[in-house]
Formats: structure tokens, C-alpha cells, sequence
């Protein structure tokens, strides 16, 4: 590496400029294009979050209803599957 100290102030020059033109460093330097997008960042999380729960819920409710052994979670969990389907 010979560079002189000019050629490598130029390089760095063009990188930064480069980082600068960057889409992180856009919406960074906007507060407004921030706050969208985390506002949408938060709604896309929320979303699936609540459909992975959901999922999630009903696949357990639905096994453990399968046990015939558990008369009392069995019940219990039959209800919950009944309940899913009725809602559907």
C-alpha cells in the first residue's frame, strides 16, 4: 500500500460519499421516514406475532385434545378445538 495520504484521503472521500447514498443512511437522516418506518417495522411485528401465536395455540390445543387418557385436559382441550372450528 503506497499510497500518498491525498490518494487515500480521496478514496475515503469516495466511500463515504458512497455510505452517504446509502438507503439505511436516507431514511436515518429523515426523522419522518424514520418513524414510518419503524411505525411499519411495529405493524409488520405485531402482525406476526399474533398470527404465529395463533397458530401456535390452536396446533397445541388440537394435539393435547388428542389424548384420550387426560379426560379432563382431553375435554377441555376438545372444547377449545370446537370452539376454533366454529369460529372459522
Amino acid at each position: 500500500m503506497s499510497d500518498t495520504p491525498e490518494a487515500a484521503i480521496a478514496k475515503l472521500t469516495e466511500e463515504v460519499a458512497r455510505l452517504n447514498n446509502h438507503r439505511f443512511i436516507r431514511v436515518q437522516n429523515s426523522v419522518w421516514r424514520m418513524i414510518m418506518f419503524q411505525f411499519a417495522r411495529g405493524l409488520a411485528f405485531g402482525l406476526g406475532t399474533v398470527l404465529g401465536a395463533s397458530l401456535l395455540v390452536s396446533l397445541l390445543a388440537w394435539w393435547v385434545s388428542q389424548f384420550e387418557f387426560l379426560p379432563l385436559v382431553g375435554d377441555w382441550a376438545a372444547q377449545i378445538v370446537k370452539q376454533i372450528e366454529l369460529s372459522q
